[in-house]
């Protein structure tokens, strides 16, 4: 017999200022890693006004996550301490491993109408914290998007459907990563790992979640409990949403700013290194 997992908790997102001044909203963080582990924190941007965004991320450090972009509109170009450097555009996901470290700066780029994305933080394990950084840049054109028998359409950026994957793989957290329109009147149905966390978070329109169909709405996250399925219906409206997945890390979690570590004497041992400029590491 297969279980259909209920909604634990209903987020609605909260207005905050990030960075040099960029308005947006933050849908999880801090609070809320015990239900979301191994993701730390989402953000939604989303504007058409340049004063929103333009102060954009200036150079700033990350040690032990992997921060995931998202552009569903405008464009976001990004430089590093390694020499990397690069656009983000619409459609485009970026996966970066900071590791043992990383100095990046991100900044957007006035375009017309919407600039709108998301950016997720994924911790890393114990393990995996000092290992050599990396970025994963996934162009548009890269992401398959399947069309369900339903008529949900699934843009497939991270995990499998249908027997399609995404491009993003050999991540240790096993993420699953989709976004998810639904058209109205639709029903959608996808089988999830046993012990993994899984959220959704709605960005257009709204929709009725979970066993007990809980009614959520526009720019509002929705925290699944266990199971072995997640239901999703849309009703006379078009729904769009993230769906999101991964394997708790269930390690102690000491996290200040864009760096996160298991204990407190690591923590201070990343800000002593970028104070003293051996944050970086060469070899």
């Amino acid at each position: 017999m297969t279980s259909v997992r209920r909604i634990k908790m209903i987020l609605p997102s909260k207005q905050t200022s990030e960075g040099a001044g960029v308005s947006l909203k933050r849908v999880f963080g801090h609070q809320e890693v015990s239900h979301t582990d191994p993701f730390l924190l989402l953000d939604h941007f989303g504007s058409n006004n340049p004063d929103d965004y333009m102060a954009g991320f200036p150079w700033h450090p990350h040690r032990g996550i992997e921060t995931i972009t998202y552009m569903l509109d405008g464009r976001v170009e990004h430089g590093d301490s390694l020499g990397n450097e690069g656009v983000i555009e619409s459609g485009d996901v970026q996966w970066m491993t900071a590791g043992s470290g990383i100095i990046h700066q991100e900044m957007p780029k006035i375009s017309e109408g919407m600039m709108m994305g998301f950016q997720l933080w994924a911790n890393l394990p114990s393990h995996q914290k000092m290992m050599h950084p990396r970025y994963q840049d996934i162009k548009k054109d890269t992401i398959p998007e399947v069309t369900l028998d339903s008529g949900a359409k699934v843009k497939i950026i991270c995990g499998e459907m249908n027997g399609i994957k995404g491009p993003v793989q050999d991540i240790v957290t096993e993420p699953q990563y989709y976004d998810i329109e639904l058209p109205p009147g639709t029903d959608f149905k996808h089988s999830v790992k046993e012990g993994h966390n899984v959220f959704a978070y709605v960005f257009e329109g709204r929709g009725l979640f979970g066993e007990e169909k809980k009614e959520v709405g526009i720019e509002t996250l929705a925290l699944f409990d266990e199971g072995e399925y997640v239901v999703i219906s849309s009703q006379k409206e078009n729904l769009r949403l993230l769906l999101i997945s991964g394997k708790p890390i269930g390690e102690p979690i000491a996290w200040y700013g864009p760096i996160v570590m298991n204990t407190n004497e690591e923590l201070d041992k990343a800000f002593s290194e970028y104070r003293n400029g051996t944050f970086i590491k060469h070899d």
